[in-house]
């Protein structure tokens, strides 16, 4: 994801905000070529309503030329089933076929067929929604998958301890709006206020500092303690 300097991912202006920089986008956009899903929440559809595909023509040639759609499989999840079927991450851009929507029950009764020609609706009845949400992409073939949010899901995720790796690209913004959308909203963390992740790498981007963090190699303890 990427983020202001004062931790929020969207101001309250309808046009979108574009955080990232050029070679930010192309980072993310090697990114999601290594991998083969992509995971947005359904309010990230209504908010930015993007495409979910590579950019790259070169990087979809090399998924082509290995055996693999040249764009990721797309999903997102809905609790509450609103979402729109005319959403263009259901239109464009679907080699590796119908993108999925993961839903309550109740979701799916809202949906009801209005997807059918769009996606594939999954009920999720298991209480550990998120865990059986991995586990069914799992057993579709999905071996890495990028979620990039918004913030319900980054917290789901996070909170879960369902990440493996936290790519945290921060903006020389200041947005201070007290209704935008942050990082993360409140939840209780594995390991709590003093857990420490595991530092990967930083690179700096232009004007994007990029940190890159491991949630599940990490200690209770500050380093020297």
């Amino acid at each position: 994801m990427a983020v202001s300097l004062d931790g929020y991912i969207d101001d309250m202006v309808p046009e979108r905000l574009y955080l990232s920089n050029d070679r930010d986008f192309d980072g993310v956009d090697a990114l999601r070529a290594e991998c083969d899903a992509i995971l947005i929440g359904a309010e990230t559809v209504r908010r930015d309503n993007p495409r979910l595909w590579l950019r790259s023509e070169e990087r979809r040639a090399a998924r082509a030329t290995a055996g693999k759609p040249e764009n990721l499989l797309k999903v997102t999840v809905t609790r509450s089933g609103d979402i729109d079927p005319a959403a263009r991450m259901f239109h464009h851009h679907v080699e590796a076929g119908k993108p999925l929507v993961y839903t309550t029950f109740e979701g799916a009764a809202k949906i009801g067929d209005r997807l059918d020609t769009v996606a594939e609706v999954i009920t999720v009845t298991d209480p550990d929604f998120w865990g059986a949400l991995l586990d069914d992409l799992g057993r579709r073939g999905i071996a890495r998958l990028i979620v990039e949010g918004g913030t319900h899901i980054h917290t789901a995720f996070l909170a879960s301890g369902l990440a493996d790796e936290l790519r945290y690209a921060v903006a020389p913004l200041l947005i201070g709006q007290a209704e935008a959308p942050r990082f993360v909203g409140p939840a209780e963390f594995p390991g709590g206020s003093r857990r420490r992740l595991e530092f990967l790498d930083a690179s700096v981007l232009d004007d994007v500092v990029v940190l890159r963090y491991r949630p599940k190699g990490t200690s209770a303890t500050a380093p020297g303690s």
